[in-house]
């Protein structure tokens, strides 16, 4: 009994889509590895699953293989005739909308969206991804930050020797003008006090007792009467 033709298109189910990818993927390299024995070929084959993984192969090296088709690229591009060379544009822009829509899917699942059609291991993957992708961003930062402490130790260490050759500055001058008042001496008056003394000063206390002659007045006064 014969194999029923399969439709060509999108697989829905996440498990036989892996599953008929690692067929597909295994089988493509064997005949592109027996392709450049039997053949005396050199292939360069290069496989991206859609998690981003890669699985290539090359008959001698995949620089050796893109070198080769990046020449003759050019030089078939010097030789082509107008209509044929917008062909080979049109293929190529063909080719590239394909690979941007590829990374815009790639992208929007790894902002977390379109992820229904993805299977257990897919998810696993892309959690792999953004775990290593967090790894690298923290990393990051805490370089950054261990730099801006560096600067910001270096800026406060300058300052304290700043302020230190200030306080040199201002606590000798005072020093030096402390010797030169203690060197000098003091002010005097004729009369031989000194001007910058400390000036004491004291009540008088109040008169209390009268003097003789009132006293004698009044006693006079109580005889008369």
């Amino acid at each position: 009994m014969g194999r029923g033709k399969i439709a060509i298109r999108r697989i829905d189910n996440s498990t036989s889509r892996q599953v008929t990818f690692s067929k597909r993927r295994n089988g493509l390299l064997k005949k592109a590895r027996e392709l450049s024995i039997l053949c005396d070929a050199e292939v360069g084959l290069m496989v991206f699953s859609s998690t981003g993984k890669l699985y290539d192969y090359a008959s001698t090296s995949m620089k050796s293989v893109f070198e080769r088709y990046n020449k003759l690229k050019e030089e078939h591009h010097h030789l082509m005739n107008p209509v044929s060379e917008e062909k080979f544009w049109q293929t190529e822009a063909a080719s590239l909308r394909q690979q941007l829509q590829y990374l815009q899917e790639c992208h929007r699942q790894l902002m977390g969206e379109e992820l229904t059609g993805l299977g257990i291991k897919e998810l696993q993957n892309l959690e792999n991804q953004l775990e290593m992708s967090l790894k690298g961003v923290r990393m990051k930062k805490g370089n950054l930050i261990h730099q801006d402490n560096v600067e910001l130790y270096q800026k406060m260490d300058q300052i304290q020797k700043e302020n230190a050759e200030l306080q040199k500055k201002v606590y000798g001058s005072r020093s030096t003008g402390e010797e030169n008042a203690a060197s000098n001496p003091s002010f005097m008056v004729r009369n031989g006090y000194d001007l910058h003394a400390p000036i004491g000063l004291q009540l008088s206390q109040p008169q209390t007792q009268y003097s003789e002659s009132s006293a004698k007045v009044m006693k006079l006064g109580l005889q008369l009467h």
